[in-house]
């Protein structure tokens, strides 16, 4: 492997984007803040949707807060991080199916209208943090994870809005069970795709300081 390799993948400190840094600050700070609110308002209309995003952004903070931890660290840190992250959203993708699964037997229906209205004030703020991360897509698994979990959460808010247009034309639990199902299935599939990306960050590392 080459000198360049073993270089990035060292256990030192490395340079880090003063940009990306201040990106994932304004990131936690949001995410904490819609959880908080998001939570509320899932107990307030009984929503599984608005609870699986809620507990989502509150991933989303602790995620971020790890990042920061790390985000000087080498690869092998950083992909240690990112392996963590992406088990968090493999489980939170399983949990949100069963609550799913738990709300569909217990026959509840949520109140549309509190649904809408807080998706909607979600969807504009993890499109703000979208945004702030869009440049940093790229580059090792801890970054790639950062960007995955906002975008999700974007396409999570999105689908919330919808859910409770359909709880409130139908008068019926599906719009909200059907999306809950999605985003649990959502977090399944990028829980996967960083664990597999952390592990490649893993075993580059290992190999380079052996």
């Amino acid at each position: 492997m080459s000198g360049h390799c073993c270089a990035s993948a060292s256990h030192g400190q490395q340079s880090v984007d003063p940009r990306f840094r201040r990106a994932l600050w304004i990131a936690l700070w949001v995410n904490l803040g819609m959880f908080l609110l998001e939570f509320a308002a899932s107990i307030a209309s009984g929503s599984v949707a608005l609870l699986a995003d809620a507990v989502d952004f509150f991933a989303d903070s602790a995620n971020y807060a790890l990042s920061l931890y790390v985000l000087s660290m080498g690869l092998l840190w950083r992909g240690r991080a990112a392996l963590i992250k992406g088990t968090t959203m493999l489980v939170f993708g399983v949990v949100v199916l069963a609550k799913a699964g738990w709300n569909l037997h217990s026959g509840i229906t949520p109140e549309p209208l509190t649904m809408g209205t807080v998706g909607a004030l979600a969807l504009v703020a993890n499109v703000a943090v979208a945004l702030l991360l869009f440049a940093h897509r790229t580059g090792d698994a801890n970054m790639r994870s950062v960007w995955l979990c906002s975008r999700n959460d974007a396409l999570g808010n999105i689908a919330v809005m919808l859910a409770a247009v359909g709880v409130f034309g139908t008068g019926t639990a599906w719009p909200d069970l059907a999306v809950a199902a999605i985003m649990g299935s959502l977090a399944i599939h990028s829980g996967l795709s960083i664990v597999g990306h952390a592990r490649s960050d893993i075993a580059e590392a290992k190999a380079c300081t052996s």
